[in-house]
């Protein structure tokens, strides 16, 4: 099975629209981050774990997960680099492609060494952009084809659903 583990911080400072979002809300930030991965997820198979330093706050490691994304909040005096790297030993075997996907190139020599693969936050970006665009495709060739939902809705409503699942509503 395949594994991406992201860094969600410098995911967030990475991407525009992400940072745009942490400027006014860093939840508003997390949570696009969180629905963006979920499409990913869905589209690829790929098992997803997003990890969120929490390094300043005190308490326990907190893990759970939303859409099929795992999302770990780091416990107290540990970076998300270090929970990464724990992460990448722990699942990285003959089985498991464990994919790390920063854009830290510390990080990612440090995770180069225990066997991962990277994905810089641009490449990741671009990924997503793909899936978003055959998706699209996908749903305008099946529209075309005339095939009837088991639902027949109006196109309008169909258009409020789709704004609905971008977020865009």
């Amino acid at each position: 099975m395949n594994v991406l583990v992201v860094d969600g911080y410098n995911i967030i400072g990475a991407w525009d629209e992400l940072k745009r979002l942490k400027l006014e809300d860093i939840g508003q930030a997390r949570d696009r981050l969180i629905e963006l991965l979920a499409d990913y997820q869905a589209f690829s198979g790929m098992r997803v774990i997003v990890v969120f330093d929490a390094y300043y706050v005190k308490g326990m490691e907190n893990r759970h997960k939303e859409y099929q994304v795992e999302i770990i909040y780091t416990k107290e005096n540990e970076t998300a680099d270090e929970c990464i790297e724990r992460l990448v030993k722990e699942l990285k075997n003959v089985l498991n492609q464990v994919y790390v996907a920063t854009s830290d190139y510390a990080e990612q020599r440090t995770i180069f060494g225990r066997g991962a693969l990277r994905k810089s936050a641009r490449e990741l970006y671009i990924e997503l952009n793909t899936i978003d665009r055959e998706i699209a495709d996908k749903i305008e060739e099946n529209w075309q084809s005339g095939r009837p939902l088991k639902i027949p809705l109006k196109k309008d409503v169909l258009d409020k659903f789709e704004k609905w699942r971008r977020g865009d509503a």
